[in-house]
């Protein structure tokens, strides 16, 4: 048997930082996130050979154990070991498996829509398929978590490994002892085709390392630096409002307020911005947008902007004469998926 699975990558829209520990442990974080047609996929095929081989086809990256019931956490593809381990340890497994576990992304690491999280959901659920193991949403996005966060200790929030795993637009509120509420959004067709056809999704064309960037906002936040903190409880206010606006489909107000949330994101943390993300940002303001930011933690990645859809082209072409690309997308509705073939 071969088993499948895809998890979708996301949109930080609103609120994002705020589900960082140790600001979410304090304070309580509030995040608004939508997923799109992007996704991580995986193929797990159940060999006899003896072996594990894992290959992550869009790294180039293959590695081959021998059957263990723990693999070495070494830095090459620690994501698929560490869930791996993971189900080993949690599930009761006492014998090796013997498989070939396949995966690639739509998104390069480090492009601020979640890959590295979306992956680990990914590869969870063809495990979850072969093995039948007993995960429902909030069951699998917390394991998710606990396998990057905790086991191999990755810097990050909260929201992409719920975001992935649950899927659609979704207000996502975090608070101490790892609480989180997945709030699913009730958004109507017309509104969801409005931001799409609004949205523009530009690839600054250099991915970046979020770990630097979130121990300095974690650092920020445990020494009590007040200019960050106090940005940080206004992203998460802003989320609450963005939401608001964005269930009335007001997508001018949205979008101003997108422009508010990456004002405040940049006091967070020095890394967040750089000259060119600024470039880029003013020269999609001076095109028509009514407001944008990074995706993700900053530093580079993916940006998105809001404009009015007659004038989107006009903000396409300015965007041209950076060495990024735009990326066309559609919102998804689905969170991940798994399938066997015979």
């Amino acid at each position: 048997m071969i088993y499948r699975s895809k998890a979708p990558l996301r949109l930080g829209l609103g609120g994002g930082g705020s589900d960082v520990s140790p600001y979410s442990d304090l304070y309580g974080g509030a995040v608004l996130n939508a997923t799109i047609d992007k996704y991580a996929y995986c193929t797990i095929e159940e060999t006899s050979s003896g072996s594990i081989v894992f290959h992550a086809a869009d790294l180039n990256l293959k590695k081959k154990y021998s059957s263990a019931l723990k693999l070495p956490v070494d830095g090459t593809l620690d994501l698929h070991k560490g869930v791996y381990n993971s189900i080993i340890s949690n599930f009761g497994i006492t014998k090796p498996l013997s498989f070939k576990l396949t995966t690639y992304c739509d998104a390069p690491p480090g492009s601020g829509l979640g890959s590295s999280s979306t992956m680990v959901v990914a590869i969870l659920k063809a495990f979850t398929e072969w093995l039948n193991l007993p995960l429902g949403d909030y069951d699998m996005a917390y394991l998710a978590y606990q396998i990057e966060r905790i086991d191999l200790g990755f810097s990050g929030g909260k929201q992409d490994q719920y975001a992935a795993t649950f899927g659609g637009f979704n207000f996502i509120e975090f608070y101490k002892d790892d609480r989180v509420i997945v709030n699913p959004l009730r958004m109507k067709r017309w509104i969801v085709d409005e931001l799409e056809v609004s949205m523009v999704l530009y690839y600054t064309g250099a991915s970046r390392t979020s770990d630097k960037i979130i121990r300095e906002q974690q650092d920020n936040t445990r020494s009590g630096k007040k200019i960050q903190i106090e940005a940080t409880h206004r992203i998460k206010e802003n989320s609450y409002v963005m939401k608001d606006y964005l269930l009335k489909g007001d997508i001018i107000h949205f979008a101003k307020a997108l422009g508010r949330e990456w004002e405040n994101k940049k006091k967070m943390a020095a890394s967040i911005s750089n000259r060119n993300i600024e470039n880029i940002y003013q020269a999609a303001m001076e095109a028509g947008a009514y407001g944008g930011k990074v995706s993700g933690a900053g530093g580079g990645g993916f940006m998105f902007f809001t404009v009015d859809p007659v004038k989107r082209l006009t903000l396409i072409n300015a965007l041209k004469r950076f060495s990024g690309n735009v990326l066309d997308f559609h919102f998804s509705d689905n969170g991940c998926q798994g399938w066997k073939i015979s």
